[in-house]
């Protein structure tokens, strides 16, 4: 047998934990962020001998990982360091951060090293205490508050589960966890499906999964739509019991029409409309389950109301479409619809995802820094009007013109901000001409807030809505959409003189990926 095959032969029998080829195996890992921490960790834990290559320094991390004996390389990784093409590993596993043409990963190809995502290697290893069934979702919007409703429905029924994945937990840690887990639910973006194979011994096989929607994103990541699209698939791949999919959004139901499932799997809509029959939906305001029953094409469950719902926000289109995909994830093992009634009743958004900061004067000041591209966006704006739209940031690659054509109607004013500024003042002056339109031209993170606000401030009306709703990333000006978000509520604070409904906001954020 060839080095090769052998090799090959090698990583493929890496199917448990306990299994004797991870002694030794030589990796590298790519990335010291969360993620790339949690696979060289874990790698150690079983006895590789592991390299982390990063292009910034971590010192804290650098000196555990100097305890449990991983070796660590800092490199600015534009060309091949010295290190590893002198010992070429068994093995890569790759932070979600490094594009598809980074050029370590296109000499891995060169040199037919495998490359793992921290998926994969979660997977592989997930026997370590117990295996736990697994969860997958995905889509451009909306992935960590459905992860989060799906992971307290589930516990409401005593069920042991973690919300883990690009929600900001690793998977590793979760598979883990000393105590184990029941179910984990994991949340994926476009990064870490990319690395995922759907066939062989690293594939997934989810007891359920979800693509929540499609929209650009990520472009200059992908290279193109249709990469962007076929990263998002693989979610389904392998899927058990239910594929979950979005009525209202075609490319969600191609991708299960294409998908590769497990004899017995079935295909479950959500939508906002009336449900058929394998649909979760919406009926005079009763969200409605006709998949998880007997009778389901002469009846339906119910799950909760809109007026129920209303109260603590979570009755805005978008977030009711997260509910219905989350409670279909959560039948799709036998939890009661009583246990999802109930769990709801005390289920609260987490900070800066349509939050509303104040109310004074008839206006409403809403944080959505959460809505890091225009899809995001666009639904904030479906949400509320009139609207005086603060805008801006990092578009990363991805054109705001159609949401700015389609929203305009609907706005009292717009002020843009961040790095991607013309495009955004051109869409306004293009499809807008006589909309008051605010440019903040200040680039210190201490100055944008306040003069956005401040800018807001002076053309919104009663019955307005000031809302935060970038369709843009905000590392141009900020350090994550949170400190974004933190500082809008401050300068809004300060700006009505301490007034109105302030929340606290929470460090606990994912990655802004789609």
């Amino acid at each position: 047998m060839t080095d090769a095959r052998a090799g090959a032969a090698r990583l493929d029998g890496l199917t448990s934990w306990h299994a004797e080829g991870w002694r030794d195996l030589r990796v590298a890992v790519l990335g010291l962020g969360v993620t790339g921490f949690a696979v060289a960790d874990t790698l150690a834990e079983l006895g590789s001998r592991v390299t982390v290559y990063a292009a910034t320094p971590d010192d804290e991390r650098a000196r555990i990982l100097d305890v449990i004996g991983v070796g660590f390389v800092v490199d600015q990784l534009d060309v091949v360091p010295d290190e590893l093409t002198a010992s070429v590993p068994d093995l890569v596993v790759v932070s979600p951060g490094f594009r598809p043409d980074h050029p370590l990963l296109t000499w891995a190809a060169e040199q037919g090293v495998p490359v793992w995502g921290d998926i994969e290697l979660a997977w592989r290893v997930r026997d370590k205490v117990t295996p736990s069934e697994w969860m997958l979702v995905t889509g451009t919007n909306g992935k960590t508050t459905t992860v989060q409703l799906a992971a307290t429905l589930i516990a409401a029924n005593g069920v042991r589960v973690a919300p883990c994945g690009n929600i900001g937990v690793p998977v590793l840690d979760a598979v883990r966890d000393p105590l184990g887990f029941d179910v984990l639910v994991v949340e994926l973006s476009s990064f870490q499906l990319h690395h995922l194979p759907t066939a062989g011994p690293g594939a997934v096989h989810p007891v359920a999964s979800v693509c929540l929607n499609l929209a650009d994103d990520h472009l200059d990541w992908h290279g193109s739509p249709e990469a962007y699209r076929g990263a998002k698939a693989k979610v389904y791949a392998n899927t058990k019991v239910a594929c979950v999919y979005n009525r209202a959004d075609e490319a969600t139901m191609a991708m299960v029409e294409d998908a590769e499932v497990e004899e017995g799997a079935r295909a479950i809509g959500f939508g906002l409309d009336t449900p058929g029959p394998s649909d979760f939906g919406v009926v005079d305001g009763i969200l409605c389950d006709r998949a998880f029953l007997e009778e389901r094409r002469t009846a339906a469950l119910e799950l909760t109301t809109l007026e129920e719902l209303e109260p603590r926000g979570l009755a805005v289109p978008h977030v009711v479409a997260n509910i219905l995909a989350a409670s279909a994830l959560a039948r799709s093992i036998d939890v009661p619809v009583g246990v999802i009634h109930d769990a709801l009743a005390s289920f609260r958004l987490d900070a800066h995802r349509i939050e509303t900061v104040a109310v004074d004067g008839g206006i409403r000041w809403i944080d959505d820094s959460k809505a890091t591209n225009p899809h995001a966006a666009e639904a904030s704006l479906r949400a509320f009007s009139p609207v005086v739209w603060i805008v801006g940031g990092l578009l990363k690659g991805v054109d705001a013109d159609e949401l700015v054509r389609r929203h305009a109607p609907r706005l009292r004013a717009a002020v843009v901000i961040g790095a991607d500024r013309a495009a955004l003042v051109e869409a306004f002056r293009r499809h807008a001409p006589g909309l008051p339109l605010f440019e903040v031209e200040a680039d210190d993170t201490e100055s944008v807030m306040p003069d956005a606000v401040a800018l807001a401030a002076s053309v919104a009306e009663d019955g307005d809505t000031v809302l935060l709703a970038p369709a843009a990333a905000s590392m141009d000006q900020f350090a994550d959409y949170a400190d974004r978000g933190r500082r809008f509520h401050d300068a809004v604070r300060a700006r009505l003189g301490g007034e109105g409904h302030d929340q606290p906001a929470s460090d606990d954020q994912a990655g802004e990926e789609g």
